[in-house]
């Protein structure tokens, strides 16, 4: 997927106006962002808004995250956090004394 991020008022209008005359291209809008397909179609109208408007357009290519892209300790830590007892309790206070990873040592690594 491409990810579309404007950063000027006539970008946005711009970006609005693609979604709305294309919208078989457009998977999501976000008011200032949108996700379109993977295709050379979108690709095009994302080029010509990164034309017109330069670096008002950030163009990203993202691809979804799928649940088993992430380790094995993270899925196992988010399920066990979910299924706690008090919803309130924070994360940090969930993990001590668990088996489980520390938010600072999820923080500074990378998937």
């Amino acid at each position: 997927m491409l990810l579309l991020v404007t950063y000027s008022r006539s970008a946005r209008r711009d970006l609005r106006n693609v979604c709305r005359a294309h919208e078989e291209c457009v998977v999501r809008r976000f008011g200032h962002a949108a996700l379109l397909a993977a295709t050379e179609f979108a690709a095009f109208q994302a080029l010509r808004l990164h034309e017109k408007h330069g670096l008002d357009v950030q163009l990203e290519r993202v691809r979804p995250f799928e649940p088993s892209d992430a380790p094995d300790h993270v899925r196992t830590a988010a399920s066990a956090y979910e299924e706690r007892d008090c919803p309130s309790t924070p994360y940090a206070q969930f993990a001590a004394g668990r088996d489980l990873p520390a938010p600072g040592q999820m923080r500074g690594t990378d998937l």
